[in-house]
């Protein structure tokens, strides 16, 4: 369903475009005068009364409406929208959150705003373990009803989209740039799939290039619209970790992933574990945390099925563990595989119910495996 756009759309586009004027003062100006037309009209001395900053003031004074024209213009075209906080169906999660976007420019299905949603994200570059993991639990989500919510950056985010959309679900990407550009552009092709059954949304006006300091703006946005948010792996300093922080202090739930302790990106949710977030080891875990999709909805039952192991090297391992436990050291001479390879696909062999770990570091497989 298309949506119209406000008849004030013009006055929105045009303060989001006031240099300056970032998510926070807009809403408090807003709470004291909530006709955005009104504002850009006030007079010097209402701006005073209103509190405004005399840069601020200058600013608003000075706005350009006609920039706002082609935002209209880009928004004339099937399938793109605009979100204000006056729009009846803003995400009631996203407006109770602490920074709320004032508006979001929206590229895809409008409705999957109201789904219930959960975030998966993680390292732009993870292990193929990592990797294999994120779309399998996003494909699992999206399979139990909710809506997969990410970055549409490379590594955890993009496997997190394409989880969701194998398992025919919807999925909404929260971008850093305007709507009109792709990032990466080696995602360009996902971002016309997430489009097409899902959501494309962002802050930021069309012609905005990606920039750094955007993103930790972006993860706010995730965090505000989700029940919860699941890291994969996470580097100490990555990015997920202000989500998943973000989303905490929202009261929303953490879920992690945890890792070898020699793997680098499992020490984001390491720390994340620490601090309290609940440990995920497969679907099941988070199916349980997570409120149902609908009042007295049944989730689906845990699956007594074992993934099957295709890739020759997970089989290699299989294989080598067969004759009995073995170390990683063990396993890295029987194979030829790296050490930090062997790791991460040991983790994924775990998670998937294939072999456990034993005290002093060895592995042994599973019944069944």
């Amino acid at each position: 369903m298309e949506a119209s756009l406000p008849d004030d759309a013009g006055a929105w586009l045009t303060l989001n475009r006031v240099p300056g004027l970032g998510s926070r003062t807009f809403c408090q100006l807003l709470g004291r005068c909530p006709d955005p037309e009104a504002l850009l009209a006030a007079s010097p001395a209402r701006l005073r009364e209103l509190g405004v900053p005399d840069r601020l003031r200058r600013a608003l004074r000075q706005a350009d409406r006609a920039a706002a024209l082609t935002d209209l213009a880009w928004l004339e075209a099937p399938g793109r929208g605009l979100l204000t906080l006056a729009c009846a169906d803003y995400p009631p999660a996203l407006l109770a959150s602490p920074d709320p976007p004032p508006l979001l420019f929206l590229q895809g299905v409008r409705e999957v705003l109201a789904a219930p949603a959960v975030a998966v994200v993680g390292s732009r570059n993870p292990t193929a373990s990592g990797t294999a993991l994120a779309r399998r639990l996003a494909g699992g989500l999206a399979e139990a009803g909710y809506a997969v919510v990410s970055g549409l950056a490379a590594g955890i985010d993009g496997a997190a989209h394409r989880g969701a959309l194998d398992a025919g679900g919807p999925t909404l990407a929260v971008v850093g740039n305007g709507l009109d550009r792709v990032y990466p552009r080696a995602h360009r092709s996902l971002a016309g799939e997430v489009a097409a059954s899902g959501l494309l949304l962002s802050e930021h006006s069309p012609g905005t290039p990606p920039a750094r300091h955007h993103f930790p703006r972006r993860n706010r946005i995730i965090a505000g619209l989700v029940a919860g948010v699941l890291v994969v792996e996470a580097a100490p300093r990555s990015g997920s970790l202000i989500t998943a922080r973000l989303a905490a202090e929202a009261g929303r739930d953490v879920f992690a992933v945890p890792g070898s302790v020699l793997n680098p990106l499992a020490r984001g949710c390491h720390a994340l574990l620490r601090e309290g977030a609940r440990l995920v080891e497969g679907l099941d875990d988070l199916l349980e945390e997570l409120p149902p999709v609908r009042p007295g909805a049944v989730l689906p039952a845990p699956s007594s099925a074992q993934p099957v192991v295709d890739d020759p090297r997970d089989r290699a391992l299989l294989r080598e563990l067969r004759a009995g436990p073995a170390s990683v050291d063990a396993l890295v001479a029987a194979t030829a595989l790296g050490a930090g390879e062997v790791t991460a696909r040991l983790l994924a062999l775990e998670l998937g119910g294939h072999v456990s770990s034993e005290p002093g570091g060895r592995f042994c497989l599973l019944p069944g495996a």
